[in-house]
């Protein structure tokens, strides 16, 4: 539950002085003293709340929860113009109030008057948006303790009545506060049930959540900030992103998705942790890529892996409640040891290769099948000796036709050409690093590219070996006799 004292410091109390000043001369002139002392007492009467869209370096929760509450009052009958829009997703249509634009409200008899405003320009660092509430003063302490109250629950019905989850992304480039998020509806179908991957481990991330949400008195007696770290590392194509996907459509969090590949100062990486509100999940992708943190100087400004830490459990990390970081890595093994030791992450979430329970889920989801098959033990056994990913299966299940028996047929055919392939990089493998034969991987390499392979890399390589007029012994004598040429060429001529 939050608590309004917490909240309130961000509200500010403003009388329209500025306009009595101005216009006090010109009533003292023109207006008699017993109409002037009425206009008075109507001026008095009013109290402003001043709700900014920051409190601090925070969000400021009373302004979203406002935000969203006022688009259900926002009407022809309550403003004289709305902002309407629609993505291409969305079902309906959204009414906002306009920036200027009054709305009117009622709670218990009393009429409350909503105004959007903003202040600079929208590329400045000092721009910000606000909401002046207005309304009898003596209904000042109904306003503050039952009023904003009750906008506070009614949003956060609004929202679970939605039920959409929100996917964030940071802008690239305009304000340089941390708060420039651009925001889309995440449709992500992915659910814990329809997630290929280790039953085990599926049903431990998902306890885990559970346990998690469930313990904010915990975390409080213990005396820890209330969140929890994940990371999640395998190779590309086993799920990490749909794992993040199926955690935000269960748990009901927006996603704040955050890229470290660009210009990222420590000061910025703390307000950007500071601008992602509470019930949400912060996402920083490819960790080992993002971050050659030891290499960054100060004079580039770019953030270091303190930075890092602090985010992950040091004193900035306590600015929020109910928050989950999860880190995302091809290479579990190229990080950094810091990042890795107990209370940083903690939970570490392997997303492996295909195994035979995710590959039936597969089955189940594509094919509906949700028993047994005769080719089920056949495909255990290939996938018990090849690495292949939940995507490259998802690939072949979309683009095959025909019966379910065809299909699985298929993929038998697949499986067993994946198989050959490795059986072949083992090969060439072991007869490089043969005594007699002085060749490499690079050499290999330059091999394929003077075959007009140009960029040729270790997936093009194992591309060329799939073809039948390329065998491994072949290519093996030839890299011998190329080395009697280069020695005859080497010999001094008599």
């Amino acid at each position: 539950m939050f608590s309004l004292k917490e909240l309130l410091p961000s509200l500010t109390t403003l009388l329209s002085a500025t306009f009595v000043m101005l216009v006090s001369p010109v009533i003292k002139e023109l207006i008699p003293p017993v109409i002037r002392d009425y206009l008075y007492a109507i001026f008095r009467r009013r109290f402003t709340f001043i709700i900014k869209e920051k409190c601090d370096l925070d969000r400021n929760e009373i302004f979203e929860a406002a935000t969203t509450y006022l688009r259900t009052k926002a009407t022809s009958d309550s403003t004289t113009c709305l902002e309407a829009g629609k993505t291409i997703r969305q079902k309906e249509p959204t009414f906002d109030i306009a920036m200027g634009q009054v709305v009117l409200d009622r709670f218990e008899n009393i009429e409350l008057k909503w105004k959007l405003m903003d202040k600079g320009s929208f590329l400045e660092q000092n721009y910000e948006t606000f909401f002046e509430l207005s309304f009898e003063k003596k209904f000042e302490k109904v306003v503050r303790e039952s009023y904003l109250p009750d906008i506070m629950r009614h949003s956060e019905t609004i929202k679970k009545e939605e039920g959409l989850v929100k996917i964030y992304s940071r802008e690239p480039a305009g304000r340089l506060d941390g708060r420039t998020w651009s925001c889309a509806n995440l449709e992500h179908p992915a659910t814990f049930e329809k997630l290929a991957m280790d039953p085990k481990l599926k049903k431990m991330v998902k306890d885990d959540l559970d346990r998690f949400v469930g313990r904010k008195e915990v975390y409080k007696k213990v005396g820890k900030a209330w969140k929890r770290g994940y990371l999640i590392y395998g190779p590309p194509g086993t799920g990490k992103s749909t794992l993040i996907a199926a955690m935000a459509n269960y748990l009901g969090f927006d996603i704040y998705d955050m890229n470290l590949s660009g210009k990222v100062s420590d000061m910025l990486l703390k307000k950007i942790l500071l601008s992602t509100p509470n019930r949400s999940i912060l996402v920083i992708e490819d960790i080992d890529r993002g971050a050659e943190l030891n290499d960054r100087t100060q004079r580039d400004e770019l953030f270091t892996l303190s930075s890092l830490l602090n985010i992950i459990d040091g004193l900035w990390s306590s600015c929020g409640d109910e928050r989950i970081i999860v880190f995302t890595t091809n290479h579990k093994d190229r990080l950094d040891p810091a990042l890795l030791r107990p209370g940083r992450m903690d939970l570490h979430v392997h997303m492996s290769y295909c195994t035979m329970d995710g590959f039936k889920l597969l089955t189940s989801n594509y094919l509906g099948i949700n028993g047994d098959h005769q080719l089920y033990r056949q495909i255990e056994g290939l996938l018990a000796n090849v690495e292949v990913t939940p995507a490259e299966i998802c690939e072949e299940l979309l683009k095959s036709s025909g019966s379910s028996d065809d299909v699985l047929s298929g993929l038998v055919k697949f499986f067993e050409q994946k198989k050959l392939e490795k059986a072949k990089a083992a090969g060439l493998k072991e007869l490089l690093k043969s005594d007699d034969t002085d060749v490499d991987v690079e050499g290999f390499v330059k091999f394929l590219k003077q075959k007009k392979l140009e960029n040729a890399k270790a997936a093009e390589a194992g591309q060329l070996l799939k073809s039948d007029d390329i065998d491994v012994e072949g290519l093996v004598k030839l890299f011998k006799q190329k080395k009697l040429e280069d020695q005859r060429l080497q010999r001094p001529s008599v």
